[in-house]
């Protein structure tokens, strides 16, 4: 079941992530939540009871990070939110495109989410969630308020058209490792029908790495044209030496730690338990959650 409190907390997410799509209109932006404008008004009015199905409120609560039974993450200013932050400002404000590789567990997703919400026009997309052509594109339309439904050529023409109405838009592309090779090659298409006026950037692990570094190999269709507008480099937040990795890390979990523990004696034991377990940020909320028991 869920609660009242829950879409409450869920409305007021909803309404604050309003403030990031300017230029758009209510009904644009009810298209992102997919819903119609008339259920989007009363929502905006306050309304939350029997106006969408427990599905709606889920799903949203989930895409904005609300909680309400468990523990707060409070946000660390860490060198990896220093890192997404400064890039995403650059590629945003300059219309430029990067490639971030690093290893899973670090709070990458976290904190780009995080910085994305207090930005206008910028908008975050999970590859995971769309990783075939068809998908990619209808849901990319959604994220962004146009019309997702029609034929998929007439969705791309009308997406490439509405980027290049916004004002320093900015586009996020989370996990891009799960992509379809042929979405690499739609990329391509929008970012040609958008250039210099929209800013990317690609998030991954390893995989991302590897599947572009094989696909420049082997020369496959694509890959060169969309990794040279992608800068021509893959970034990295963690180092790859590893004494330097290790004292990254150590620093990375202590400053989350700090932030996030009610008792700041634990802070050096739990920075231990998780380095002495090859763990990162995600072991640490573990922990944190078990405040009282570690």
């Amino acid at each position: 079941m869920i609660t009242t409190e829950f879409r409450q907390k869920v409305k007021d997410a909803i309404l604050k992530h309003r403030e990031n799509y300017q230029g758009m209109s209510d009904a644009q932006f009810a298209k992102t939540l997919n819903l119609n404008s008339s259920v989007y008004s009363r929502l905006k009015s306050g309304e939350t009871e029997k106006i969408a199905a427990d599905t709606f409120w889920i799903e949203q609560g989930r895409k904005l990070n609300v909680s309400v039974y468990q523990k707060d993450w409070k946000i660390a200013r860490t060198s990896v939110y220093a890192e997404i932050e400064e890039n995403i400002t650059f590629c945003k404000s300059k219309k430029k495109a990067i490639i971030l590789i690093d290893e899973c567990g670090i709070g990458k997703t976290f904190c780009a989410k995080h910085v994305i919400k207090n930005l206008p026009n910028a908008f975050y997309f999970d590859c995971s969630q769309a990783s075939t052509p068809t998908l990619f594109i209808r849901r990319l339309a959604q994220t962004l308020g146009v019309d997702s439904t029609g034929r998929l050529s007439d969705v791309k023409e009308n997406l490439k058209y509405y980027i290049n109405l916004l004002n320093l838009p900015f586009i996020l592309l989370d996990d891009a490792g799960y992509l379809d090779p042929k979405v690499f090659v739609i990329i391509i298409e929008l970012w040609n029908g958008t250039e210099d006026r929209c800013g990317w950037m690609m998030i991954g692990d390893d995989s991302l790495q590897a599947k572009f570094q094989s696909g420049l190999d082997t020369k496959k269709t694509g890959y060169k044209a969309l990794f040279s507008r992608f800068s021509d480099e893959f970034v990295h937040c963690v180092p790859l030496i590893k004494d330097e990795r290790t004292k990254y890390m150590q620093q990375l979990i202590g400053d989350v730690a700090t932030v996030n523990l009610n008792n700041q004696a634990k802070v050096k034991k739990v920075v231990n338990l998780c380095m002495g377990k090859g763990k990162t940020l995600r072991h640490l909320e573990t922990l944190i959650q078990l405040d009282e028991s570690v």
